[in-house]
């Protein structure tokens, strides 16, 4: 039986940390210096939307299977933020695509990192059947 060819799971580690480094450079980027919003302080969108990119960090860095699983969690800020951001504002159009473009790449990356180095590691979230 032939196996599946697919990314191994350092590129796969190595897209997500693409996506999620490129989302904490942009948001502050974006949100404070290239358009700051009119209805939110400066201190407020740093908060909203760099804070949680934070939280992860450190077990991405070190590799951590089910850090990456989780950090999707988070990344689900960003998709919706940046498909509302598409759909009411089109003079972000060009961030918003970057903001869903890097979200997108940290939630395929991390998701399928954390299942095939969780693999590799005999990691599971089911129950073994019990022998018979």
């Amino acid at each position: 039986m032939n196996k599946q060819q697919r990314f191994s799971t350092q590129t796969l580690k190595k897209i997500a940390l693409s996506g999620y480094f490129s989302l904490l450079v942009l948001m502050p980027l974006w949100l404070v210096v290239l358009n700051p919003s009119q209805g939110l302080s400066p201190t407020l969108s740093l908060v909203m939307f760099t804070l949680p990119l934070l939280f992860p960090m450190k077990g991405l860095l070190q590799g951590n299977p089910y850090t990456y699983a989780w950090s999707n969690f988070i990344v689900m800020i960003y998709y919706l933020h940046s498909l509302t951001t598409l759909w009411v504002s089109p003079e972000d159009m060009l961030w918003a695509a970057l903001e869903f473009i890097f979200a997108t790449m940290m939630f395929l990356g991390g998701s399928y990192y954390a299942k095939y180095r969780g693999q590799e590691l005999g990691l599971s979230i089911r129950k073994k059947k019990e022998q018979e």
